[in-house]
């Protein structure tokens, strides 16, 4: 059973890629939030909040990177070189602008990203309002209501009001919200330059950013604060520091969870929007055709959920880019499913969602990443998931071209498939599941559609003349065919073949089926 505090973590995880800090910063601040939380003396229910709030805080950080692409160039890169800044410092924040921002970019490209974040301060409050709407729209599908829901709408508050969206100020800030921010900021001073640097933040930004109370008590303890961190394993102390009951997750509740996984990632490119969803439902599907039990249609649905997990930390400029990639960036493309599966393995429960989920870019001639696996080391799974994968993405429009037909994504399929990269089996299963293989009827005693349909007109009581007419062809043909049928059916008399076909409930039957129609999915080929 998987706990939901493992979801919660690996989200953490996908927060740190996604805004461009060290993997395990989130999980970090976690711990040292709830140290503050029993030092300034909470109860279990506001603990068990605040565990919660340091997991979620940046839940909707992927929302508006292709914004942030445009206005940065790499918002990833920025977002993590921008995390010992004071934002509301414009003084600061100037000097690191002509000092240190976009300077690995050409001279005039350097001055356009400029001007635009020059430009940035009227979009910033929207942009922020809509980290913290999202953020609440999540939590709320992964169970949660208020006060957690109600906190995350104060994320970039500030003590002295100059925060973001609502200039929030004091004690109108939620106590966690004032506890997170310091726990954030001693994270990273602690990691960069020790207690001196944490000490130095602390005290400098007392009564701008944080609660003057509050730093006065942490700067006393950040000592304490830094033995905290000095812990075997990070994920395992974080799993054990969380207070109150530890709810599991059901079965539907883990898969609902694994949803909000997948539109947390989907949103951070306008062209990958249901991207997860529906390649876990398709994988699902395929995984069926090939008479896959339920336990493995699961996992294969569940890593199809999270599969692009790992597209989080690269930035939005390289997914959005109209026009052939760079060797550089197509090696920083390459490294997503690796973010995805090594994020996903911290927890035991999603053990084998990882693995999965990291080799859908595998490819069964050796040619796929990011372990270049060949068949040998591909489970049905992962090919079915690879093709699954492959066929939504055709059907969808990326930025450098437009969506395939479902027809010619098909094609394409079927192609790979005769070159050897994708799986034959996996190709046809997921084809099927699309709508694009007719499923033909068994009939009774070897019969064909043509001669069913001779069949229930005979049943019916029509001569061979009327059946001729009604089916378009000779009467000569309907002999043909009605004694194919007898010999087939073992009998003589019209009477026994009209008794075969009650029997066998074909008389009331449509027996062609309109072209392109999958029986195994109950709706035309070519449709959504």
């Amino acid at each position: 059973m998987t706990r939901l505090a493992e979801v919660l973590g690996v989200l953490c995880l996908a927060t740190d890629l996604g805004t461009g800090k060290p993997l395990d910063h989130g999980l970090r601040t976690c711990l040292l939030a709830m140290d503050i939380g029993h030092d300034v003396e909470l109860g279990e229910a506001a603990l068990v909040d605040l565990y919660y709030l340091a997991m979620l805080r940046m839940l909707g950080c992927t929302v508006d990177a292709s914004r942030g692409a445009e206005l940065m160039g790499d918002e990833v890169a920025v977002g993590g070189a921008m995390s010992t800044l004071d934002l509301e410092d414009h003084v600061q924040m100037v000097a690191w602008m002509f000092t240190r921002f976009a300077r690995q970019e050409p001279p005039l490209r350097r001055a356009r990203l400029l001007t635009r974040m020059f430009g940035f301060s009227p979009a910033r409050r929207g942009m922020l309002a809509g980290h913290c709407e999202v953020a609440q729209m999540l939590a709320q599908r992964l169970g949660f209501r208020d006060p957690v829901r109600h906190d995350l709408g104060y994320v970039y508050e500030r003590w002295d009001g100059r925060g973001q969206p609502n200039g929030a100020r004091g004690e109108q800030i939620p106590l966690s919200m004032r506890i997170l921010p310091l726990a954030r900021d001693v994270e990273i001073f602690l990691r960069i330059g020790g207690v001196a640097a944490a000490r130095s933040v602390v005290h400098e930004r007392s009564g701008g950013s944080y609660d003057p109370g509050l730093a006065e008590r942490v700067a006393r303890r950040l000592p304490v604060l830094a033995q905290q961190l000095e812990v075997p394993s990070l994920w395992q102390a974080v799993m054990e520091a969380e207070p109150g009951p530890r709810p599991v997750l059901s079965a539907a509740d883990l898969e609902s969870a694994l949803g909000v996984v997948a539109d947390f990632v989907d949103v951070k490119s306008p062209y990958t929007i249901g991207h997860s969803a529906g390649v876990a439902a398709l994988a699902r599907s395929a995984a069926a055709q090939c008479g896959l039990d339920a336990e493995q249609q699961v996992l294969v649905a569940h890593a199809g959920l999270v599969h692009d997990l790992g597209r989080v930390g690269v930035t939005s400029a390289i997914w959005n880019a109209a026009r052939r990639l760079t060797e550089d960036e197509w090696e920083r493309v390459r490294l997503h499913p690796y973010y995805t599966e090594r994020v996903l393995s911290r927890s035991i429960g999603l053990a084998k969602v990882a693995r999965l989920a990291g080799a859908h870019h595998e490819r069964n001639d050796g040619s796929g990443y990011h372990r270049g696996a060949d068949a040998t080391g591909l489970p049905l799974t992962a090919r079915l998931l690879a093709a699954a994968d492959t066929y939504r993405a055709l059907t969808e429009a990326r930025a450098h071209r437009p969506a395939s037909s479902e027809a010619q994504a098909a094609v394409t399929l079927r192609t790979e498939a005769r070159s050897g990269r994708l799986d034959g089996e996996a190709v046809a299963a997921v084809l099927a599941a699309a709508g694009h293989v007719p499923t033909r009827l068994q009939r009774p005693a070897g019969l064909s559609d043509r001669e069913v349909q001779v069949l229930r007109l005979v049943a019916q009581g029509l001569p061979n003349k009327a059946i001729a007419n009604s089916l378009s062809i000779t009467p000569k043909t309907v002999e043909h065919h009605v004694q194919h049928i007898y010999d087939k059916i073992g009998v003589a008399t019209r009477a026994g073949a009209t008794l075969f076909a009650a029997e066998h409930d074909l008389v009331h039957q449509d027996p062609v089926r309109p072209s392109g129609y999958s029986a195994s999915i109950g709706r035309p080929s070519g449709t959504r």
